[in-house]
């Protein structure tokens, strides 16, 4: 669809028919629609219950249909072609990580609480921990040690980097700091 063609649709009269069409629409990696997944049901969609070849049909019934088809019609596509544009960006951009049982890694520490110290000043990978189980390309089990202990021990790939040790050969004076200050 060109853009002089989108710049015909009335999109003040098109909006709720967009916004029904969507609602009602299954999505390709939920097999389900989001109005079923967000409230349990999938609303009613009026003009399933208006006959076609009817004589007496009212003209604004007729019309209100005809306008939420063209909606469903073009919110369909351009659904498509989203999910085509975002699933090639993502490929293009992704790149699955390849991590080994027993390897070391470092975790975010964007989500922790319980850090010591002050937030601004707190490392943005904690030290490095053994990974003790790969439970899917997406998820990962690791060893915690010391005050993240308590945390559960299952992260999603995201927050997990692989750990480097040569840190330590490029920066052989750089000591960790003390976890408490003394006064």
């Amino acid at each position: 669809m060109s853009l002089r063609q989108v710049e015909k649709i009335v999109w003040n009269t098109t909006i709720p028919a967009l916004e029904l069409a969507y609602e009602t629409s299954i999505h390709s990696s939920t097999c389900k629609t989001p109005a079923m997944l967000e409230k349990g049901w999938n609303p009613r969609i009026p003009y399933e219950n208006l006959k076609k070849d009817l004589v007496d049909t009212h003209p604004t019934a007729s019309s209100f249909r005809i306008i939420l088809e063209k909606g469903r019609h073009h919110e369909n596509r351009f659904m498509q072609d989203y999910f085509k544009y975002a699933k090639e960006r993502w490929d293009k951009s992704h790149k699955s990580p390849d991590f080994e049982i027993r390897e070391l890694v470092l975790v975010s520490t964007l989500n922790f609480n319980n850090i010591q110290g002050p937030k601004k000043l707190k490392d943005s990978f904690a030290r490095p921990f053994m990974l003790k189980a790969l439970y899917s390309p997406n998820a990962v089990h690791l060893e915690l040690t010391g005050e993240l202990m308590n945390k559960h021990p299952t992260f999603p790939v995201s927050l997990i980097k692989p750990y480097s040790s040569i840190d330590k050969e490029f920066f052989p004076l750089r000591k960790k700091p003390p976890l408490e200050i003394p006064l």
